[in-house]
């Protein structure tokens, strides 16, 4: 099977970083370094096919899981999500079947013989929404490719319509280019008057959540960690704003459910112990296309670690056959020191060969409101982290 590297970076390439930032996407050469890579990476059409149709399926499950996870406290805790959060979670109406996140991303190894293994699953805040709802649909035209990334703008759309959210916000919009530019192009895409606003500038009076003109926030889509709640200063009095009711927030709270990395865990001993709460064509997926997850390190051969709700490779440190640490990540803050570790069967990457040099490739997959809908990929080395390049996937 294996992926195939199509075309050759142009000349000039400025005038192109250029293109891509008239169309939304302004990171792509970022302080000195070359982000988007001016080449793109195809799977052929039956990988593409395996690949959404898994994703679709591995949606529902994870969704059973978490609500199985909800009003269970004990849980709450194995999965390292802040009891700042458990009230919410117990007392916020749940949104329907496979909504429990409208906006969230899978990343998947595929291997070089096409074996699709699942890595994790961001339900709360993925990033790199630009680069695969903008910026690869712009590079497959280019080269003759096919994507079905065409279709997320119109998934936004119906998703934000439901939410109708009076305000967007990130730490440090306006300035970090990366989350700024992600909630510009949602709010574009939702085709909504949403104002967009700096997480840092909004403030809590009485449980009330309002701007820095002191308006009142009703509906809120935040680019913002749920469980830094627990760590922000803010955070608890945020909390106490989404129990009651007094703001709310999009993703719903339940999506911190899904972010943890321990709800792959619950999923794998929900499997092994063959529950009735998945089917028999569920477990067999769960079997074929997840990796064995635990809370504790108790493999035979090579293994994961990484922290249950780290980001951008932080925290992950990979052990070989022996059990000794291979390498971990040096770039990414490692989250571990405020939530516990979960541990996972390591799976391989595929390899490319770009202009630049061999990269390990990682294959996203964003669900946005309930649909698999757009591919996302990130070249980097044996750990996808914040040195890892954007490339855009396409379909042959």
């Amino acid at each position: 099977m294996g992926f195939e590297v199509i075309g050759t970076p142009h000349a000039d390439r400025a005038s192109r970083v250029d293109q891509l930032a008239a169309l939304g996407f302004g990171w792509a050469d970022w302080q000195e370094e070359r982000y988007w890579i001016d080449q793109i990476v195809t799977m052929n059409r039956h990988t593409y096919q395996e690949l959404f149709s898994v994703s679709a399926k591995l949606w529902s499950i994870f969704d059973k899981a978490a609500r199985f996870v909800i009003g269970r406290r004990d849980l709450y805790d194995l999965l390292s999500i802040p009891e700042v959060l458990w009230d919410g979670l117990d007392t916020l109406t749940l949104d329907e079947f496979g909504k429990l996140s409208k906006y969230a991303r899978f990343d998947f190894a595929i291997s070089d013989n096409g074996a699709i293994k699942l890595l994790e699953l961001n339900a709360d805040t993925p990033t790199g929404y630009v680069e695969a709802a903008v910026a690869t649909p712009w590079m497959c035209d280019q080269l003759g490719a096919w994507t079905p990334n065409s279709a997320m703008a119109d998934r936004v759309k119906e998703a934000w319509a439901v939410d109708r959210p009076d305000y967007a916000a990130c730490v440090g919009y306006g300035e970090h280019a990366e989350d700024s530019g992600t909630i510009d192009m949602l709010v574009q895409h939702s085709g909504l008057p949403v104002r967009c606003v700096d997480c840092l500038e909004l403030w809590i009076d009485d449980g009330v959540v309002k701007d820095a003109t002191q308006q009142a926030i009703h509906s809120l889509f935040a680019l913002y960690p749920k469980e830094w709640m627990a760590i922000d200063d803010g955070g608890e009095a945020l909390s106490y704003a989404i129990e009651t009711g007094n703001v709310r927030l999009f993703n719903s709270l339940h999506a911190v459910i899904l972010q943890s990395k321990g709800l792959q865990a619950v999923i794998w001993a929900v499997h092994e112990l063959g529950s009735e709460l998945y089917t028999p064509e569920e477990h067999a997926v769960i079997e074929q296309y997840m990796l064995p997850t635990y809370n504790k390190a108790v493999f035979d051969g090579s293994y994961v670690s990484k922290s249950m709700f780290g980001r951008e490779g932080g925290s992950v440190c990979l052990f070989d056959s022996h059990g000794n640490m291979e390498t971990k990540d040096e770039e990414g803050f490692d989250t571990s020191c405020f939530f516990s570790r979960v541990f996972q069967k390591r799976a391989e990457l595929a390899t490319v060969r770009l202009h630049n040099g061999d990269y390990h490739l990682l294959t996203g997959v964003f669900v946005i409101n309930g649909e698999p809908c757009g591919i996302l990929g990130r070249a980097g080395g044996l750990i996808t982290g914040n040195s890892s390049h954007f490339v855009a996937i396409g379909v042959r």
